[in-house]
Parts: C-alpha cells; sequence; structure tokens
C-alpha cells in the first residue's frame, strides 16, 4: 500500500505543480490583460480623407456681343491660329468643325436669350465633340482659351473697321 499511496501522491503533487502553474499562467495573462486593457489609450477616429474634387475644364464661356459677330470674329482667329484647321463650318449653325493638335471637335456660338438681368446681346461659345456633349480635352480647352482672350478685341476691331471683315 505504500507504493500505491507514494504513487498517488506523486501523481497528486504533479498534479498540483501543473494546476498551480495553470494558475499562474491564467492569473499572468488576466493581469497583463488587465493591464493592457487599462493603459490603453483609445484610438483615435481618423477621419477619412476629403474626397478629391476635379475641376472639369471650362468647355464654354459667355461674351457680350452678338451671335454673328462673335461666329465671324472666332472665325478670323482660327484662320491665324498655328495647328488650326477647319473641315467645315456652318454660319447659319453657329459652328466650325475644326481640328487642333490632333483631336477634331466643334466650336459652337448660340445667341444667348436678353432678359432683365441681361440687357446686353451675349454669345454662348462651346467646343463640343461630334456628339455634341462638352469636349474637355486638352486641345479643346486650349483652343477655347485663345479664343476667350483674342475674341474681346478681335470684335472690336471689327466693329471699328480696322480689320477687312471676310465672307465665309
Amino acid at each position: 500500500m505504500g507504493a500505491v499511496h507514494d504513487g498517488i501522491h506523486m501523481i497528486g503533487d504533479s498534479f498540483g505543480k501543473t494546476m498551480a502553474g495553470c494558475s499562474r499562467v491564467l492569473c499572468i495573462a488576466g493581469v497583463v490583460a488587465l493591464i493592457a486593457g487599462c493603459s490603453m489609450k483609445p484610438r483615435p477616429q481618423i477621419a477619412p480623407p476629403p474626397p478629391v474634387v476635379v475641376a472639369m475644364p471650362a468647355t464654354d464661356f459667355t461674351i457680350a456681343a452678338g451671335m454673328l459677330d462673335t461666329w465671324n470674329a472666332i472665325g478670323q482667329i482660327l484662320v491665324r491660329t498655328d495647328g488650326v484647321t477647319y473641315e467645315g463650318r456652318a454660319q447659319m449653325l453657329g459652328l466650325y468643325d475644326v481640328r487642333y493638335r490632333g483631336d477634331r471637335f466643334l466650336i459652337v456660338t448660340r445667341a444667348l436669350t436678353l432678359t432683365s438681368e441681361r440687357k446686353v446681346m451675349t454669345t454662348r461659345v462651346a467646343a463640343v465633340r461630334q456628339d455634341g456633349k462638352p469636349d474637355g480635352s486638352a486641345a479643346a480647352v486650349a483652343l477655347l482659351g485663345t479664343l476667350q482672350a483674342r475674341l474681346p478685341e478681335e470684335i472690336r476691331l471689327d466693329a471699328a473697321g480696322v480689320r477687312g471683315k471676310k465672307k465665309y
């Protein structure tokens, strides 16, 4: 019986040591988790970056002038601008079919309605694709910029009779 008792005692001692070891590990893990939970600052809420706003290039502008004067002045500017060729034009439709920097698009003029706020004849000049949608290509935007910069002076010179009126 002494041998059995000694064997049980060994098992009990071993079990006790194992349980004590497990208890210590669990106790240490609990303390670490408790400390970690207490010492961690709450994560700051990181706001998502603001959405990137991409400005659409200007595909049109308005000018204080009649449509016919504007259309004629555009034609004069186009024939004097390097790299511009026009495939066709239609005065009644107020358009030029142009090719510039390898792109083909339409320059369209439209008279705007006179209103109580707008008492001066005003014309909208736009670059559109062949399907009629706005053309924001680099070539169209560049040519519109040229037209916008040069049209006021061209119209003024035409009105003063300095530029010879050309028949288109």
